[in-house]
């Protein structure tokens, strides 16, 4: 699933494809707004409320997407080909006189009244990359519950919104504590650098095409997708688990030696162990 940094890349490309032009074509393919014509309506902006995306048109209207794992946008030229997946994968399109944005495999698609925006997004906890961020809230949102798991809280869009599995698993790295302590169990010195910490990687990455949280050359990240390489800070090899309540994939990774507080119930590390043979390097 886009983290909110890619959420955030999305959103200004639909935004200076589309804001102040007028929509010449719109076609939804999905049954209900199948005969939904936007056409002749300007749009006024598109913004992202965490992992959301938010387009709104004159006349109080506001397209509202979801990406979940699989959805895109794609923002193509007069004439360019498209080339976001087969037509049947095709969504929405938006199109003005000269660009067209293009949204793939779109799982969440909805049109609702501008005022009535909080229905979609209200829940959502302080965006780590909107205006609305406040850190003291977010950190009060997660330790609401301090025995829920770390990495379950702040993949909980309720607490903070922006955070996925990426982030998740470096910002666990990053304060030196697995996944799995309870959140009731993070010391006071990290659980306070624990917002700032998560806003500056997100605010740092947003204008990046490759995600980096290790400020190193040669390694962009530090643990995630390094099962079984050596950590990059002790050389132990970096494991791999689930985490979650068994409904979704979610490869969870830290180093053992590094990152202090319990691992994960024996057995979940399996199947990944069968999907990522070991390497060394």
């Amino acid at each position: 699933m886009p983290e909110g940094d890619t959420v955030w890349q999305a959103a200004r490309r639909l935004h200076e494809a589309l804001a102040g032009r007028t929509l010449s074509r719109s076609d939804f393919r999905v049954p209900k707004y199948a005969t939904v014509d936007l056409a002749g309506r300007r749009v006024l902006n598109t913004i992202p409320r965490g992992k959301h995306l938010l387009t709104r048109f004159e006349g109080g209207l506001t397209l509202h997407t979801h990406l979940r794992m699989e959805g895109a946008w794609k923002v193509y030229g007069t004439g360019e080909r498209w080339r976001g997946g087969p037509a049947f994968q095709i969504r929405a399109v938006l199109a003005t006189a000269d660009r067209t944005a293009v949204g793939y495999r779109l799982p969440v698609l909805e049109l609702l009244r501008t005022t009535e925006e909080e229905r979609a997004v209200g829940h959502l906890g302080p965006d780590l990359l909107g205006p609305d961020w406040d850190p003291g809230t977010a950190l009060a949102n997660l330790f609401a519950d301090p025995a829920r798991q770390l990495g379950e809280a702040l993949l909980d869009q309720r607490n903070l919104a922006g955070i996925g599995n990426v982030y998740k698993c470096e910002l666990c790295f990053l304060l030196g504590v697995t996944p799995w302590l309870p959140v009731g169990a993070l010391p006071a010195e990290r659980a306070e650098k624990l917002p700032g910490l998560a806003q500056r990687l997100l605010e740092t990455n947003r204008e990046r095409p490759v995600r980096q949280t290790t400020g190193l050359h040669r390694h962009d990240l530090f643990v995630y997708g390094r099962a079984h390489r050596p950590c990059l800070r002790c050389g132990t090899p970096v494991r791999v688990a689930d985490q979650g309540d068994g409904s979704q994939d979610r490869p969870t990774y830290w180093c053992p030696a590094c990152q202090a507080g319990p691992a994960p119930a024996p057995g979940t590390a399996q199947r990944w162990r069968d999907r990522y043979p070991r390497r060394t390097a």
